[in-house]
């Protein structure tokens, strides 16, 4: 946990030096990632194509990752390429230099694209052919995905604000803006739209729920309250994106508790203990978590109790984990893609996909996996089947019932 902070923390400027936490100072890391044990796999991955796409994000934390719409694969780097692919085949059918540092995005309807820079500037371009419609600027860097919802383009900038931006024009129609504390996580929360609202996830533990025809909160709750006698223990920031199922919003603070929270009301239904930010998901009445220490959970939706919990791929820097089929999928710091099985959190297989991390969450479509590296390449995988007969450990058994 500790050696991730380096490359996540935010220090705003009311503090003055970094160095009273002891661990920044130290040439290695306190918690070095968990040596890869050797597999015999149970499971066949194919690689139906590799290729490089853009320069990644040099070594930076972003949130650029793959999107899918009408039949194409869009993609960004952190050097101003956006890119849209063939998901059959990789084959490049549009590109396009933007000159921006881009670093979230991009979002997309289908019809047109939109993605956010480290500069503040927000651009919209057209799914079609790449083709610019406008740029807008806005008052802070943008470290989540745009999402595009009833004519609006919704902006959630790392200062732990969200913008309303009209979608045809890039003109401001309103903003949402809460003091972040202190200390905070790199990293913002995306928006997530339900019906006529979208719902963020901010510092401090705060989720919001914003009007999208005015920007007016529907209702504010602290998910996972602030606790700890340093600012760096009282680091409670909900960056995972929080996921709608149904009346409910799922959602993961560091530092803090996995909760469901009711989507009409905002009140919280139950909460359980459990640091994250990498992310979550859902499918088919499950919770699938990468906590803080880069253990993967499956939790009841229910009250989130755990199902299994697998613990040998700790603080090896895992992505958030993507569902596909009956498999999950997680990335990590060296390349590789990890496979999950869902009923009981086995490692089944693994696949290198790069010498970079894999720090966006891998795209599930089709019964296909799309892995966007930090180095730029991204691969379209293929998984077989998980295998139903009774079968010896592969790696790394998942914890039942924790």
């Amino acid at each position: 946990m500790y050696g991730r902070l380096l490359a996540l923390l935010l220090i705003t400027p009311l503090l003055a030096s970094c160095s009273y936490i002891p661990w920044l100072n130290r040439e290695e890391d306190p918690r070095p990632p968990t040596p890869l044990a050797e597999l015999v796999p149970s499971l066949t991955v194919t690689s139906l194509w590799s290729r490089e796409a853009g320069k990644g994000t040099a070594g930076r934390q972003l949130a650029l990752a793959p999107a899918l719409a009408g039949g194409r694969l869009f993609i960004a780097d952190g050097h101003g390429r956006v890119m849209t692919l063939s998901p059959s085949d990789g084959r490049t059918l549009w590109e396009r230099e933007t000159g921006l540092n881009l670093s979230g995005g991009p979002g997309t309807e289908g019809t047109r694209l939109v993605l956010g820079s480290t500069g503040g500037e927000i651009i919209a371009l057209a799914a079609a052919d790449g083709a610019e419609l406008w740029r807008a600027p806005i008052a802070g860097e943008v470290l989540s995905v745009p999402r595009i919802a009833d004519e609006l383009v919704l902006v959630h900038t790392l200062d732990d604000s969200v913008y309303g931006l009209d979608l045809a024009t890039g003109a401001e129609r309103w903003r949402y803006s809460y003091p972040p504390p202190v200390l905070t996580l790199r990293g913002s929360s995306s928006p997530a739209i339900v019906g006529g609202s979208a719902i963020v996830g901010l510092s401090a533990g705060r989720l919001v729920n914003l009007e999208l025809a005015s920007g007016v909160p529907l209702w504010e709750v602290t998910v996972s309250p602030p606790s700890g006698r340093s600012e760096l223990e009282r680091i409670a920031d909900i960056d995972a994106d929080p996921i709608v199922v149904g009346d409910t919003v799922f959602v993961a603070a560091y530092n803090g508790d996995l909760a469901a929270v009711e989507v009409a009301s905002g009140s919280v239904l139950w909460r359980r203990t459990l640091s994250a930010h990498a992310g979550l998901t859902a499918a088919q009445d499950v919770l699938y978590v990468t906590d803080a220490d880069d253990q993967v959970w499956a939790a009841q939706p229910t009250d989130g109790a755990g199902i299994w919990k697998q613990e040998q791929l700790r603080w090896r820097r895992l992505s958030a984990p993507a569902v596909i089929g009956d498999l999950v999928a997680v990335g990590d710091l060296e390349g590789y893609v990890h496979w999950l099985d869902r009923r009981d959190g086995r490692i089944l297989a693994r696949t290198r996909v790069g010498k970079g991390p894999i720090r966006a969450q891998p795209l599930a479509a089709d019964g296909r996996l799309y892995v966007l590296g930090d180095d730029g390449t991204l691969a379209a995988l293929s998984p077989g089947v998980a295998p139903t007969a009774p079968r010896p450990p592969a790696e790394g058994p998942g914890v039942a019932n924790p």
